[in-house]
């Protein structure tokens, strides 16, 4: 929209994972602009990094279209309860389960949760994920680099594989990957690096599940606001945060909420396998 925010910004940087409230400006999360249309009504959905940015976006806008929503999320327990308020204000049914997505045993427990309390589920959004920028390799330690493996990657496995039990056909797996997919951004090496085997997993997951009808698709947003800004990147890249895209601006979380509600919805039937850019006009090559 003409009046979304454009850089430079001066919002300050944070501590990480971030939270949404010390943003300036703040996220826009359609929570005043979506409107559902029941294209999710009946369905259960498990949302990781559900508590803010694109996942609390995702959230709002799966409630509003009829489905009821389980939240996972690191720590961030004021963002998240923002969250689950918005849900519950749609009259769904909101459950927040706080948790490191890299431990394999949590994340059985949110599918089990999930399944638990709505009785199915239908759709997987695989959201969560970590990042920090570093000028040179030397910079990124073992730990480092296994963290960011471990959360959106290894995180990913471990939810699809307990979550494709449970699925019928018609169910949905959709995962975050990136522009960075594709165009990886040389100080976001690792984070970079997981983007683009989300994407080839996305892809091959696709083809090894379609005859038991569940479908897998990935959206590669482009530089989105969200608390994960201000919280990992150095501050210049936060003040010059989506000035690099035609469009001039960062993309604002609702932006993404149409393209999770597609994929997620009966009107995606024939979409498996694929990814749906969300960029701002920047080309995925």
């Amino acid at each position: 929209m003409a009046n979304d925010p454009k850089p430079p910004f001066d919002t300050p940087s944070q501590a990480t994972p971030g939270v949404t409230a010390e943003m300036d400006p703040r996220p826009d999360h359609g929570e005043d602009s979506y409107r559902g249309a029941g294209k999710l009504q009946g369905k259960a959905a498990l949302i990781t990094g559900g508590d803010s940015g694109i996942g609390r976006a995702v959230a709002i806008a799966f409630a509003r279209e009829g489905a009821d929503v389980l939240v996972s999320y690191l720590c961030e327990d004021e963002d998240a309860q923002e969250t689950q308020r918005w849900v519950e204000a749609a009259g769904r049914k909101c459950v927040l389960v706080p948790g490191d997505v890299g431990d394999p045993a949590h994340c059985r427990r949110l599918v089990d949760e999930a399944v638990s309390a709505f009785g199915r589920l239908d759709v997987l959004v695989n959201n969560a994920a970590h990042q920090m920028a570093f000028d040179a390799v030397d910079e990124i330690s073992d730990e480092e680099w296994d963290t960011t493996f471990r959360v959106n990657i290894h995180g990913m496995f471990y939810l699809t594989k307990a979550a494709l039990g449970h699925m019928k056909p018609g169910a949905s797996i959709i995962n975050t990957a990136s522009i960075n997919s594709d165009s990886p951004n040389p100080k976001l090496l690792a984070y970079a690096t997981t983007k683009g085997a989300i994407q080839n997993f996305t892809a091959g997951l696709a083809q090894l599940v379609a005859e038991q009808g569940v479908r897998v698709n990935c959206v590669a947003p482009g530089p989105i606001w969200t608390p994960l800004i201000p919280s990992t990147l150095p501050q210049e890249m936060v003040e010059n945060f989506g000035k690099q895209v035609p469009m001039k601006r960062p993309g604002q979380p609702r932006e993404l909420a149409g393209a999770y509600v597609l994929l997620a919805s009966d009107e995606g039937s024939y979409m498996s396998g694929a990814t749906l850019a969300v960029t701002g006009g920047k080309p995925m090559i």
